[in-house]
């Protein structure tokens, strides 16, 4: 994997560059719809390459897992060849879907051992096995085994934690370069930072993380509950520590206003069920702020949902007739809203990208800030 900067914002530490993988160039700053069981929801694939235009799928390395499980997956050929995205992956490691299971999970030295909440089946995961798993599904970009601790969360956990992670970051990156691809591409790993909302611990782990010399870089543990001033705080101190000349990557953020802010603190990657999941329940992200489709007042209005048609979106389909649908519960309804509002994120991505080489994003940013987060 290759990574290069191109353009900086000469306001903020904004900056626009390229990323390089086996299965394409992904231009940066870039979003990742979420497809946790290799597909994302609601959506073809076709739909997620022509109509979306997303460069970069994410799916999810715990869901894998346990279906269809991987010797299926690597058994096709890896998650490419498996669900036929041609298009660059990153596999996250299963740590954030442990964390949400809290009641189910036992967090050890070793790893963590886990109940299935399809069946109850009892699993473990550790830095050696996540390695491996991701290795076989086959995507461009794979993940560290961390600990995502919750919020709030007490220092002494907080620290305890991030050592940890620490210590299986190192068993991740032994397994790691002692084993290759089976599919016969290149895959990238990215450690992660943690250290709660604690400026020292984050110092400490971003110190940490970017001795170990990866490919890029990530930064968990936030948007789990904090303010987002406080989000924006450890993002932008990690952000100073991080090496400048590799990725970073926000992980599970968030708003348009979250990824606009975090470009701004200097975040190339962002992935979050936000706009899929809002979408599917008739929110709808648009230039000018946020609709809810099903509100009344949309009941006669035909115009479409975007009046301009710089943003992919379904432009044929009028807010009545969206509205219609969902109020009828036809299955084409989160269809719809899905392909409009990761359209939307791609082109706020693309306009970001723009208003970078342009040199006028930080002008730009504090417009849209608040034109994108008010309720229509």
């Amino acid at each position: 994997m290759e990574f290069s900067l191109s353009y900086r914002d000469s306001h903020s530490s904004a900056r626009a560059g390229t990323l390089t993988t086996d299965h394409g160039l992904i231009e940066t700053p870039f979003f990742m719809p979420v497809g946790t069981a290799g597909a994302v929801k609601a959506l073809h694939i076709r739909q997620l390459h022509d109509e979306v235009k997303a460069q970069i799928m994410l799916s999810n390395t715990y869901h894998l897992f346990l279906r269809p499980g991987v010797q299926t997956v690597a058994a096709a050929g890896g998650i490419h060849r498996f669900n036929g995205w041609d298009r660059p992956v990153l596999t996250d490691s299963g740590g954030y879907q442990i964390y949400s299971l809290a009641a189910i999970r036992k967090i050890t030295e070793n790893g963590v051992v886990f109940q299935s909440h399809t069946d109850g089946s009892r699993h473990t995961f550790t830095p050696e096995t996540v390695m491996d798993i991701q290795r076989s599904l086959g995507a461009d970009i794979i993940m560290a085994f961390d600990e995502c601790t919750p919020y709030p969360c007490d220092l002494p956990y907080a620290k305890k934690s991030m050592k940890r992670t620490h210590r299986w970051l190192d068993r991740c990156v032994e397994q790691y370069r002692s084993t290759e691809c089976p599919h016969g591409y290149t895959q990238a790993l990215f450690p992660i930072v943690q250290g709660s909302v604690y400026p020292d611990l984050r110092k400490e782990s971003a110190e940490y993380i970017a001795s170990r010399g990866c490919a890029g870089n990530a930064i968990g543990g936030l948007s789990v509950g904090e303010p987002a001033e406080e989000m924006y705080a450890m993002t932008d101190l990690v952000c100073r520590i991080l090496p400048d000349d590799k990725p970073r990557y926000l992980m599970g953020v968030g708003t348009p206003a979250n990824i606009l802010e975090s470009i701004a603190l200097g975040i190339d990657m962002f992935d979050c069920v936000i706009p899929t999941r809002n979408g599917r329940n008739g929110w709808l992200f648009t230039r000018n702020g946020i609709i809810n489709i099903k509100n009344e007042k949309w009941k006669d209005d035909f115009s479409p949902i975007e009046e301009d048609g710089e943003v992919p979106a379904d432009h044929d389909y009028s807010k009545a007739f969206l509205r219609h649908l969902f109020v009828a519960r036809e299955m084409l309804a989160p269809m719809i809203t899905t392909v409009h509002n990761l359209g939307f994120y791609m082109w706020l991505m693309r306009e970001s990208r723009k208003k970078i080489i342009e040199g006028t994003f930080s002008s730009w940013k504090n417009v849209m800030t608040k034109q994108l987060m008010q309720r229509i």
